[in-house]
């Protein structure tokens, strides 16, 4: 279907929103998974006492998360390359649900950011448990994440003393060489003191999703103007119906036959040696 430039816009706007999503979500499911099912992480699912840990919510968030996002681009990246209504349609609805699900976490977490803080401390306080224990890769790639992000070094902040050294970021000075901020008191601070930026960072999620759910929309109605568009076909003097054409005519071909046995009509165009002309009487000087 040909579609204008608004159209295309939008349609390669999703094309992109979906290759980050795609990204995202992979990479969010892929480390739950991990922490899920991998060995060093699978005794904490299988005792009862711990099942309500911040741990476990947090893994089974970014599993859930992880697997949504996934569907999501599903739909979108099939509606969008193929030109399918009914897949924009079920893709604009998850992600009006996923705009609406990013604008309340935002606001829960900004009225009850002590709380969220205190989750997420306990969190990198079982990460560190347990890269301390078995030295799992990908546990410590998370820690490095964390450390960078946050500026901060493991549990103590003290660089000679820290087991998960190698994890913690460059020192900025001197003073960073003997002691640096420890993670969970950092956690706390960034959730305390940057409350409403954590929230702008959901909110402007939610915008996002809003803007992908405009072009998807947009791409939609787009693709059913076209679809509905009159098709026009052009007929010239090299168009063949007639199964046994007159040699000496050629012209346009009636294409309804009244009668099986009759005889099909053709219609000569005009020219110039065939366009009567009226005599008209000279008159005499």
């Amino acid at each position: 279907m040909a579609l204008d430039g608004c159209g295309l816009f939008c349609k390669y706007v999703l094309f992109i929103f979906n290759l980050i999503f795609a990204l995202v979500g992979f990479a969010f499911l892929g480390l739950g998974l991990w922490l899920r099912f991998s060995n060093s992480t699978r005794p904490i699912f299988q005792i009862e006492a711990l099942n309500s840990s911040a741990f476990v919510t947090a893994v089974t968030v970014l599993i859930a998360l992880g697997s949504v996002m996934l569907i999501v681009v599903a739909f979108g990246d099939y509606g969008a390359c193929n030109e399918k209504r009914g897949a924009l349609q079920v893709f604009s609805t998850l992600l009006a649900i996923l705009a609406t699900a990013e604008v309340v976490v935002g606001v829960l977490a900004y009225s009850k950011s002590d709380e969220v803080a205190l989750n997420i401390g306990e969190f990198y306080s079982s990460m560190y448990a347990l890269y301390l224990t078995n030295k799992d890769p990908v546990i410590g790639a998370t820690l490095t994440f964390i450390h960078n992000m946050l500026h901060c070094c493991g549990i103590t902040g003290v660089p000679v003393i820290e087991f998960a050294k190698n994890t913690c970021p460059k020192p900025d000075g001197f003073m960073e060489h003997i002691v640096m901020p420890n993670c969970p008191a950092t956690i706390i601070t960034v959730f305390d003191s940057k409350a409403p930026l954590v929230m702008g960072i959901f909110v402007g999620t939610g915008a996002l999703l809003i803007v992908a759910l405009i072009c998807s929309t947009t791409l939609s109605k787009k693709i059913c103007l076209s679809a509905s568009a009159p098709h026009y076909i052009v007929l010239t003097h090299s168009t063949s119906v007639v199964t046994n054409p007159q040699p000496s005519q050629h012209g346009f071909v009636s294409p309804s036959y009244p009668h099986p046995d009759q005889d099909p009509v053709v219609f000569t165009p005009l020219t110039v040696a065939n366009i009567p002309v009226a005599n008209i009487p000279v008159a005499q000087a």
